[in-house]
This record gives C-alpha cells, structure tokens and sequence, in this order.
C-alpha cells in the first residue's frame, strides 16, 4: 500500500479551493432547503411529504421483486409516474400497498381496472388519502430530529476535543447534508422518509470519520501550541489517516451498491441517499473538517491578539 505519510500534499493550504467546492455544493441545497420554507420548494417531496392515495389490493399471487416491477410500470403507464413505493403487506404476502401522488376518482378506477387485467380477481381492500397536513407534521419532525443530533454531536465534540473542533465537526455535518439536499433536488429524486432515515444515518457515519481524523491529530499535537506546527501536524494527521477512511468508505459502499443494483425500488432511493452521503462525508471528513479546525484556530489566535491590543 502506498505510504501517504510520505505525500507533500496539503490539505491545509489546499483549503480555500475545496472550501469553495463546498461552498458551491453545499450553497445550492441550503437554497433549496430556504426555497422550501418560503414556500417556493424545488424538491420533489414523495407521497409521505406531499399528500397522495394509499391502495392495498389482494392479487392472489405471491408479491416478489417481479411483482412490485409490473406494478410499478402499471402505475406510471396510467398516472404517468412512478408509485412512490409498492410493498408486499399481510400475512399471505399476497396483498400488496401501493401509495401514489393525489388521482382523481377516474384515474383510479382506471388503474384499478389495469391490475385487475394483469392478476384476474385482484380485488381492492383498502384505500385512503393521506393528508399533506401529515407530511408537514413529518417534515417539522425531521427537521428537529436532525438539528437535536447535530447539536448533541457539538456538544460531544466540544467536551471530548474543544470548541472550535466541534464547530468545525458540525459545519462539516451540515455540509454533508446539503449536499444530499442538492443532489436531490437537482435530479429530482422522491423525498421521503427514507431520505430522511439516510440523512441522520450519515450525520453518525461522517462524524466517526472526522472523530477518527481528530484522535490523530490530539495525538499528534500534544504540548504545542504553537499555529504553524498545528497545521503541519493536521496535515500529517489526515495522510495517517486517508487510507483507513478511503477503505472504511469503499468497504460500506459495495454493499450499499449491490442494494441499489438488486433491491427494490421502495429502498433504492435510501441507498442512493447513503451514497452520496458517504461519498460527500468521506470528502467533508478528509479535505474540510481538519484544515476548518486549522483556519478557526487561526482565527481565534488572531481575536484574542487583537483583543490584547
């Protein structure tokens, strides 16, 4: 394996060009996210989010990956667009759930009427609306369930590290979130729960890999002070460190891909999600988190001169 230790590439003076990277990726799904509480929301929020119609409909045939596939095209063949998500559901596994955007009273009939031609004696044992007044509740949860856990995480960081390490650790996080939002919004993928679920699962898989690069630089910092030398010893610290979150990142990647490639579509979006999320906290964790720490330090030395003047 090739010694990074060894490279005399600097993250640290590379800052300002991967700050800016971020700035533009992380600038555009804070956007979004602003758009949205304006009411003016370029995502493409799912049933769960949005409002639509739930339907459960008895097919007499066992439900399989097949199954939920023919359904799904039977959906976007009489609504024009895809189910938001198509799961087997009672105990025979013969039922299936099938949650749509909002259909009129016609287009339902009609797609009632589609199933029914591909599994003769399908019947409809369920169906209702669900309330956007719902999705809002969802939505306002989310939002407080990922703001508690990144507040909690500062605390953390600050107690075990220091303060300036926890903000770093935090706006890392938050980067890494934004770029999710971003590459949803740009390619207009569903946002549902399962986003959701994703989003606060990378916001514990990130800080790991920005915790694993801080344990090395305390490590490697103890009993200087002194800037300059930090920012040599942050350099040393990530290159120490790069192989083991490069691994660890391609480690949980394969399995998340054979997710996407093989599973369902009701969790495909969630392993889309993750993806990016790793890819972006793996970036965040190596090439913003430590040199951030660097630049705040700096700046908190240059308060405190200043202050002394």
């Amino acid at each position: 394996m090739k010694d990074f230790t060894k490279s005399k590439f600097s993250f640290v003076k590379k800052f300002k060009i991967f700050g800016v990277i971020s700035l533009i990726l992380a600038g555009i799904g804070l956007g979004c996210f602003l758009a949205t509480v304006f009411g003016a929301s370029p995502f493409n929020f799912d049933i769960e989010f949005a409002g639509g119609v739930k339907s459960i409909y008895a097919l007499g045939v066992d439900v399989d990956r097949t199954v939920t596939e023919q359904l799904d095209t039977i959906v976007y063949d009489v609504t024009g667009a895809h189910a938001s998500s198509i799961q087997a559901t009672g105990t025979d596994g013969q039922s299936v759930q099938i949650k749509t955007l909002e259909l009129d009273s016609e287009t339902r009939d009609a797609l009632f009427t589609a199933i029914q031609e591909a599994y003769p004696g399908t019947e409809m044992t369920d169906s209702g609306y669900i309330s956007a007044t719902v999705g809002d509740d969802l939505k306002a949860a989310a939002v407080k369930a990922s703001l508690l856990a990144i507040l909690l995480i500062l605390v953390y960081i600050t107690i075990r590290f220091e303060f300036r390490s926890g903000l770093a650790a935090v706006v890392t996080l938050c980067h890494d979130i934004c770029v999710m939002m971003a590459f949803f919004a740009i390619f207009q993928l569903p946002i549902n729960m399962n986003f959701i679920a994703a989003a606060l699962t990378i916001l514990g898989y990130s800080i790991n890999a920005t915790i694993v690069i801080f344990d090395r630089i305390r490590e490697n910092s103890k009993g200087i002070g002194d800037n300059k030398i930090f920012a040599e010893i942050t350099d040393r610290s990530i290159l120490q460190t790069i192989a083991r979150s490069i691994n660890t990142s391609l480690t949980t990647l394969i399995p998340i891909v054979l997710i996407l490639i093989l599973g369902v579509p009701s969790i495909q979006n969630f392993a889309i999600a993750l993806i990016v999320g790793i890819v972006s906290g793996t970036y965040s964790s190596v090439f913003i988190a430590g040199p951030l720490w660097v630049t705040l330090k700096k700046l908190g030395k240059k308060n405190a001169e200043k202050a002394k003047a």
